[in-house]
């Protein structure tokens, strides 16, 4: 298996846009209803300020786009582009968590590795601007991941953006510091 990473650029954008929507579609079946899945549409999704701000990354396997994710050194939790709630204002290295943001792997690469790599980049990224915590807003189907990770939920929220509520996990993990 050939995997690999690099940062993504605006000439990913139509390559990403079906992957993130199979990623909604079938990754999120068994943990929420039909219902639930067209709402999570108004609150996931693409955030192409992260491509802007070189905190995206795409993975490919063997030539094939597996996925994608990344981190934000901004205060939006979560949400594409689309999303409303966007703040773009700077988070503070020294207080606040850098925010890991709209990952998503197609299906036929779930449970390959993909998103344990997009987490160990973002790790790093965030790390080499001095932020301290990871803060990310789980979907039910992504929660064992972030655990395995070592995030610990916080809080378990509802997001009504879409019009029915959608289940949402806050939590956060401490970056390890190099000594």
């Amino acid at each position: 298996m050939g995997m690999s990473s690099r940062l993504a650029t605006w000439d990913d954008v139509a390559a990403l846009e079906p992957l993130i929507e199979a990623s909604i579609d079938k990754l999120q079946r068994g943990f929420l209803d039909d219902a639930q899945i067209a709402s999570s549409r108004a609150i996931m999704g693409l955030d192409t300020q992260l491509i802007d701000d070189g905190t995206y990354f795409v993975v490919e396997i063997d030539g094939h786009l597996a996925g994608c994710g990344g981190w934000s050194r901004r205060h939006t939790r979560y949400g594409g582009s689309h999303s409303l709630g966007r703040d773009a204002a700077l988070l503070d290295p020294m207080t606040d968590p850098a925010r890991v943001r709209a990952m998503y792997t197609h299906p036929s690469f779930a449970r390959r590795g993909v998103g344990r790599l997009i987490l160990h980049l973002c790790e790093r990224a965030a790390a080499a601007e001095s932020f301290r915590t990871l803060e990310l807003h789980a979907t039910l189907a992504g929660r064992p991941l972030y655990e395995a990770f070592g995030f610990v939920a916080l809080e378990q929220l509802e997001d009504e953006a879409g019009g029915v509520p959608v289940p949402v996990i806050r939590m956060r993990k401490g970056i390890p510091q190099a000594s």
